[in-house]
């Protein structure tokens, strides 16, 4: 790594949680780019052992950790090993870029520990929102959005006072199946699921892009990060994937956060707001993409925004239920286990058999859980 330059401000320490997969190996980019600015100091992974082992010999990173054990890797695993990262190590940020809810607990440490969370990781906010935003407060520490859609409206809110704000508008590509019927939807492979118009990611967010849960579930994190109520935030699709979300304010304006879809800008924006640094990537042009269309969401073909509105609404430990029941069917469909329409048609069923408690970080665990349990039994059946 380089040596800081003398006058310049000391380098932001940071530690990546899920650093093999796509938002985190793009993280690692961005602190390429700007390694006069940031610096690796902790690295932790699923399973990957080998790339992470990697990345650790380029960045020179001491502490690493897994959160499966690799045989014979020698690397520190488990729940305890990825909070040590988050909490032991000398970074200022802690990136949560881990799939579904395994982030919680080592952010709800990080928050404790006076960390800045830049977060990925959208089911922490959807399962404990209520939960990890007092937190956020108590502990005084900040927190970063790094999903786009949410990214872009922090960016839009800079400046901007709470009660200026009326609604937000988060933006939805359609995702590969916009403009389909529900009977169209019946024989969808897995291969053609995958197939994201604009974006590129990983295989259950891609998924989730295509029934649509992927702005349930943002509509929920959107409640928590910007303290909206819900009915307060609309879906409009998109197509082109520019703008890549609104805040309507009281007098009637809107602003709006345009760039190409690419994750590396939200990215960069977490890690070094408030400042904004030169970097290497492309700027939209305007003449590229001349016409900018907009539409509203099929609720009816795609239930999963009545759904995910509906959860937020019950409250408690519903959207954490709703949160474990999706991954796992959606898990299941990439396995080849059960059709597409099934996804949300077994979320549905996982909530209604649900009751409800008061969030806590036990009960949200233990509903975790035991969504997880009672889909695979309705996967198995099906």
């Amino acid at each position: 790594m380089p040596t800081e330059n003398p006058g310049q401000e000391r380098r932001k320490k940071v530690a990546i949680l899920g650093s093999t997969g796509s938002i985190g190996t793009q993280t690692l980019d961005i602190i390429r780019q700007q390694s006069e600015w940031l610096e690796v100091v902790g690295l932790a992974a699923g399973k990957n052992a080998q790339l992470l082992s990697e990345q650790a010999r380029e960045f020179g990173v001491k502490s690493i950790a897994l959160f499966t054990n690799a045989t014979g890797s020698g690397i520190p695993y488990g729940m305890e090993a990825l909070t040590k990262i988050a909490t032991q190590t000398e970074a200022d940020i802690v990136v949560v870029a881990v799939a579904g809810v395994i982030g919680l607990l080592p952010t709800m440490a990080a928050i404790e520990a006076g960390k800045q969370i830049a977060l990925a990781s959208k089911e922490v906010l959807v399962a404990a929102g209520e939960i990890v935003m007092p937190a956020v407060r108590r502990h005084g520490v900040k927190l970063t959005p790094i999903d786009s859609e949410h990214s872009a409206i922090f960016q839009c809110l800079q400046g901007v006072g709470q009660d200026q704000i009326d609604s937000l508008i988060l933006t939805a590509s359609g995702g590969p199946f916009r403009g389909r019927r529900k009977s169209d939807l019946e024989n969808i492979s897995v291969e053609d699921a995958l197939n994201h118009p604009t974006w590129r990611m990983g295989g259950k967010i891609t998924i989730d892009s295509a029934t649509l849960m992927n702005k349930g579930l943002e509509i929920i994190e959107a409640k928590w990060l910007f303290d909206i109520p819900a009915d307060s935030i609309q879906v409009l699709v998109h197509p082109q994937s520019i703008i890549h979300s609104m805040v309507r304010l009281t007098d009637g304006s809107v602003l709006a956060q345009l760039g190409n879809p690419d994750m590396r800008l939200p990215i960069s924006y977490a890690l070094l707001h408030p400042e904004r640094k030169v970097n290497q990537l492309p700027s939209w042009n305007p003449f590229t993409t001349p016409n900018l269309s907009f539409e509203p969401a099929d609720e009816s073909t795609f239930d999963a925004l009545k759904i995910a509105r509906e959860a937020i609404k019950l409250g408690g430990t519903v959207p954490c239920c709703l949160n474990a029941a999706n991954e796992e069917a959606a898990n299941a469909f990439l396995k080849g286990r059960i059709p597409f329409t099934k996804i949300t048609e077994i979320v549905k069923r996982v909530i209604d058999q649900h009751q409800s408690t008061a969030p806590t970080l036990e009960s949200l665990l233990e509903t975790d859980a035991n969504s997880r349990a009672v889909a695979t039994s309705l996967i198995e059946s099906v």
